[in-house]
Protein backbone atom coordinates (compact mmCIF):
# COMPACT_ATOMS: atom_id res chain seq x y z
CA UNK A 1 0.00 0.00 0.00
CA UNK A 2 2.83 2.16 0.89
CA UNK A 3 4.21 2.17 -2.38
CA UNK A 4 1.02 3.23 -4.13
CA UNK A 5 0.91 6.37 -2.36
CA UNK A 6 4.60 7.26 -3.90
CA UNK A 7 2.94 6.94 -7.10
CA UNK A 8 0.74 9.95 -7.39
CA UNK A 9 3.30 12.37 -6.44
CA UNK A 10 5.47 10.88 -8.80
CA UNK A 11 3.08 11.65 -12.17
CA UNK A 12 2.42 15.01 -10.35
CA UNK A 13 6.29 15.44 -10.69
CA UNK A 14 6.27 14.09 -13.96
CA UNK A 15 3.47 16.16 -15.59
CA UNK A 16 5.08 19.62 -13.86
CA UNK A 17 8.21 18.45 -15.51
CA UNK A 18 6.92 18.37 -18.71
CA UNK A 19 4.84 21.67 -18.86
CA UNK A 20 8.30 23.53 -17.59
CA UNK A 21 10.29 22.00 -20.53
CA UNK A 22 6.84 22.64 -22.83
CA UNK A 23 7.15 26.27 -21.83
CA UNK A 24 10.40 27.07 -22.35
CA UNK A 25 10.28 25.45 -25.59
CA UNK A 26 7.58 27.80 -26.72
CA UNK A 27 9.32 30.93 -25.36
CA UNK A 28 11.91 30.21 -27.78
CA UNK A 29 12.30 32.71 -30.21
CA UNK A 30 10.71 30.63 -33.55
CA UNK A 31 10.05 32.87 -36.41
CA UNK A 32 6.51 31.84 -38.07
CA UNK A 33 6.77 34.11 -40.95
CA UNK A 34 9.75 35.86 -42.79
CA UNK A 35 9.05 37.93 -46.05
CA UNK A 36 10.65 40.50 -47.89
CA UNK A 37 7.74 43.38 -47.80
CA UNK A 38 7.29 46.79 -50.13
CA UNK A 39 7.95 50.38 -48.50
CA UNK A 40 4.41 51.51 -49.19
CA UNK A 41 3.00 48.52 -46.46
CA UNK A 42 1.13 50.87 -43.88
CA UNK A 43 3.35 49.56 -40.45
CA UNK A 44 6.68 49.91 -42.34
CA UNK A 45 5.99 53.70 -43.91
CA UNK A 46 5.44 54.14 -39.76
CA UNK A 47 8.36 52.38 -38.96
CA UNK A 48 10.34 54.39 -41.49
CA UNK A 49 9.40 57.53 -39.57
CA UNK A 50 10.03 56.25 -36.25
CA UNK A 51 13.70 55.09 -37.52
CA UNK A 52 14.27 58.89 -38.90
CA UNK A 53 12.88 60.33 -35.71
CA UNK A 54 14.90 58.03 -34.00
CA UNK A 55 18.53 58.84 -36.12
CA UNK A 56 18.30 62.46 -35.76
CA UNK A 57 17.15 62.44 -32.16
CA UNK A 58 20.74 60.54 -31.14
CA UNK A 59 22.64 62.21 -34.36
CA UNK A 60 25.51 64.82 -33.02
CA UNK A 61 25.17 66.29 -36.80
CA UNK A 62 23.66 69.89 -37.11
CA UNK A 63 21.01 68.90 -39.74
CA UNK A 64 18.71 66.31 -40.03
CA UNK A 65 19.08 63.40 -42.20
CA UNK A 66 16.37 62.05 -44.21
CA UNK A 67 15.51 58.40 -46.30
CA UNK A 68 16.49 58.88 -49.66
CA UNK A 69 15.95 55.40 -50.24
CA UNK A 70 15.18 52.42 -48.94
CA UNK A 71 17.10 49.23 -50.51
CA UNK A 72 15.13 46.38 -48.01
CA UNK A 73 12.27 45.63 -46.36
CA UNK A 74 12.09 42.07 -44.36
CA UNK A 75 9.17 41.22 -42.03
CA UNK A 76 9.54 38.72 -39.50
CA UNK A 77 6.78 37.63 -37.23
CA UNK A 78 7.33 35.57 -33.89
CA UNK A 79 5.04 36.78 -31.36
CA UNK A 80 5.78 39.90 -32.56
CA UNK A 81 6.84 42.03 -35.40
CA UNK A 82 9.99 43.31 -36.26
CA UNK A 83 11.50 45.01 -39.39
CA UNK A 84 14.84 44.11 -41.12
CA UNK A 85 15.68 47.63 -43.22
CA UNK A 86 18.31 48.73 -45.32
CA UNK A 87 18.41 51.93 -46.64
CA UNK A 88 20.32 55.06 -47.73
CA UNK A 89 19.83 58.70 -45.94
CA UNK A 90 21.39 61.61 -46.87
CA UNK A 91 22.07 65.12 -45.13
CA UNK A 92 19.66 67.52 -45.78
CA UNK A 93 19.52 71.38 -45.59
CA UNK A 94 16.96 71.92 -42.35
CA UNK A 95 18.44 72.01 -38.71
CA UNK A 96 17.69 69.65 -36.29
CA UNK A 97 14.32 71.12 -35.23
CA UNK A 98 13.41 72.01 -39.20
CA UNK A 99 11.12 69.63 -40.83
CA UNK A 100 9.31 71.75 -43.34
CA UNK A 101 10.80 72.22 -47.19
CA UNK A 102 13.82 70.28 -46.10
CA UNK A 103 16.00 69.99 -49.58
CA UNK A 104 19.06 67.43 -49.65
CA UNK A 105 22.50 69.23 -48.94
CA UNK A 106 24.92 69.12 -51.93
CA UNK A 107 28.36 70.39 -52.35
CA UNK A 108 30.65 70.68 -49.15
CA UNK A 109 27.96 69.53 -46.81
CA UNK A 110 26.96 66.79 -48.69
CA UNK A 111 26.83 63.52 -46.66
CA UNK A 112 25.24 60.35 -47.49
CA UNK A 113 24.74 57.02 -45.15
CA UNK A 114 23.81 53.89 -45.37
CA UNK A 115 21.95 51.87 -42.40
CA UNK A 116 20.56 48.75 -41.60
CA UNK A 117 18.16 48.95 -38.47
CA UNK A 118 16.26 45.85 -36.89
CA UNK A 119 12.93 47.57 -35.68
CA UNK A 120 10.64 45.76 -33.01
CA UNK A 121 7.28 46.68 -33.95
CA UNK A 122 3.81 46.29 -32.44
CA UNK A 123 1.92 48.57 -34.45
CA UNK A 124 -1.32 48.66 -33.29
CA UNK A 125 0.01 50.11 -30.22
CA UNK A 126 2.43 52.55 -31.95
CA UNK A 127 5.38 50.51 -30.51
CA UNK A 128 8.90 50.75 -31.70
CA UNK A 129 12.15 49.76 -30.42
CA UNK A 130 15.47 50.08 -32.00
CA UNK A 131 16.87 46.16 -31.34
CA UNK A 132 19.78 46.97 -33.87
CA UNK A 133 21.55 49.72 -35.84
CA UNK A 134 24.91 49.99 -38.25
CA UNK A 135 25.25 53.06 -40.16
CA UNK A 136 28.66 53.63 -42.04
CA UNK A 137 29.26 56.73 -44.58
CA UNK A 138 28.28 55.37 -48.20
Amino acid sequence: MMAGSWQAPRLLLAILAALVAFTFQTRRKTFMSVQEVPVSEPYVIATMRFVTNEFNKESDDKYSFRIVRVLKVQKRVTDHMEYHVNLEMRRTTCQKLETENCTLQEGELYKQIECFYSVFVVPWFEKYKILNKNCTNG
